[in-house]
């Protein structure tokens, strides 16, 4: 066997983690062209990361250099495997004490639409685009994550393709809701070795009855979201649904009643009351195969931006199910924190639609910076496997900037305080008038970052995207109060 040529060298740490890599590329020109990849996401830049912008030539008319030419090919016509990627990724990951994954994280189901032209591109429709907050002509990807109070990464993707790309539409064969890829990946996460203590998931997906009731089949357990109006079956004059459960539970601010009252810690310092209830009516209860949680600000005036209801199949301390089930038993406040760990993954906060006009930017409450911030939606390619292998390598630039930083010493090197997070519901995308809302958060890759010899290395930058993520990660505690 013949000796691999060496390749131009990564700047600083980036070349330590690309060259975990170099066995999955069997040919010089791809261990190249990825180094060279991630360079291009990893650096700040005033362009979109299209291959263009990561190749620094001219827009347009520079798509034709030999450097856009060059991760073009990369994309679209080279023989390398983004499944066999996406397991070295997870795997360099999990070498790590405070990176791997751990059983007290969640895996949570997160999707993202993006808008693109034209008629070609694969998995493209008119459909609801999360990132517009609107129906458009886009792409829609789905997505598994493991999150814990510390840190999150992707661990799969998979795009959704639209029912008119199918001859019989839904009714073909091929054709996989959101809802069925999403089963699929969390069936994935099992089979990689992904430990977690529940799925965790908006109310598009705790609505969607194929999908919790597999989970409920399966033990698998899971913390979702439901609509307030959220209903079941029930004899007139009794209560039939989940805001009925929370109207009725009586509070008075000298008498709680029937609420917990929860203290929630942030990492600016600053702690929160909460409240959470145990709703027991039709087929929940402590005692039940399920369970209704409702958490809110304030329980007497439930306020929509600050109420949520949840459904969790995870035993009660205490109650026969607990002893009966083979999942470890949740309290009240261990299943809002697991809802809370959502924040890493959500657009924005709902409290920001309802207060944009009347609350002083710096009190928004902001939601941390997602892998778009990597040029996640700005490919220039139009198959199947090109896109697949740009989401990968946008994965390995965004995981690098953890594994880049190991020890847990985030949190010691970064500077400023975060912002206050709270928990947050799956649709907050602002759709008044079919506008979008612009990010309120001022973080860049290149903030802070003067010019000098260090402007060419990668880890200054793995530093500024985790200063926007771990400065409002979500809440280090949830503690029940007395």
């Amino acid at each position: 066997m013949s000796r691999r040529l060496p390749v131009p060298t990564a700047p600083g740490p980036l070349e330590s983690y690309a060259s975990s890599f170099d066995d999955l590329f069997n040919k010089r020109n791809q261990r190249d062209t990825f180094r060279r990849y991630l360079e291009g996401l990893l650096l700040p830049s005033e362009r979109n990361k299209t291959l263009t912008g990561l190749a620094n030539t001219e827009p347009v008319a520079g798509a034709t250099h030999k450097d856009a030419q060059k991760l073009q090919w990369f994309l679209s016509e080279s023989t390398w495997d983004p499944a066999l990627v996406n397991n070295k990724r997870l795997a360099l990951l999990s070498e790590d004490e405070h990176s791997k994954p751990n059983p007290e994280g969640a895996l949570v189901i997160d999707e993202t639409g993006d808008r693109k032209w034209g008629r070609h591109t694969a998995h493209v429709g008119r459909q609801y685009l999360g990132s517009i907050g609107k129906i458009d002509n886009g792409v829609v990807s789905v997505h598994t994550l493991w999150a814990n109070e510390e840190r999150y990464y992707p661990i799969e993707v998979e795009p959704y393709t639209p029912a008119p790309w199918f001859a019989l539409g839904k009714n073909d064969p091929e054709f996989r809701s959101k809802p069925q890829i999403a089963l699929e990946l969390i069936e994935n996460a099992h089979a990689l070795g992904i430990p977690f203590r529940a799925v965790v998931a908006d109310r598009f997906y705790g609505e969607n009855h194929p999908f919790w009731t597999t989970l409920q089949s399966e033990e698998i357990p899971y913390v979702l979201a439901l609509n307030p109006s959220h209903a079941w079956w029930h004899q007139i004059g009794t209560i039939g649904s989940a805001e009925g459960v929370a109207g009725a539970a009586s509070w008075r601010e000298d008498d709680a009643g029937v609420w917990e009252k929860l203290t929630r810690c942030f990492r600016d310092g600053h702690q929160e009351t909460w409240w959470a209830l145990e709703g027991v009516a039709g087929p929940y209860g402590p005692e039940s195969a399920k369970r209704l949680i409702i958490v809110t600000t304030d329980p007497a005036a439930l306020p929509e931006e600050s109420t949520f209801y949840l459904r969790t199949n995870l035993p009660a301390p205490g109650s026969s199910r607990a002893q009966e089930s083979g999942m470890i038993p949740a309290d009240v406040a261990e299943i809002v924190r697991l809802y809370g760990l959502r924040v890493w993954v959500e657009q924005s906060y709902k409290q920001v639609k309802g207060s944009l006009r009347t609350v002083p930017r710096q009190q928004h409450q902001l939601a941390p910076p997602r892998l778009d911030r990597l040029g996640w939606a700005q490919y220039q390619v139009r198959s199947d496997m090109a896109m697949r292998r740009h989401w990968q390598l946008v994965c390995c630039a965004f995981s690098f900037c953890w594994w880049a930083l190991p020890g847990g010493g985030v949190a010691a090197e970064l500077d400023g305080g975060g912002q206050p997070v709270s928990l947050v519901e799956g649709d907050v995308e602002e759709r008044a008038g079919g506008k979008k809302k612009e990010p309120e958060s001022g973080r860049d890759l290149a903030t802070g970052v003067e010019a000098g010899q260090s402007l060419a290395g990668t880890l200054p930058f793995a530093k500024e995207v985790l200063a926007g993520v771990v400065g409002e990660a979500p809440a280090a505690a949830v503690a029940a109060a007395s």
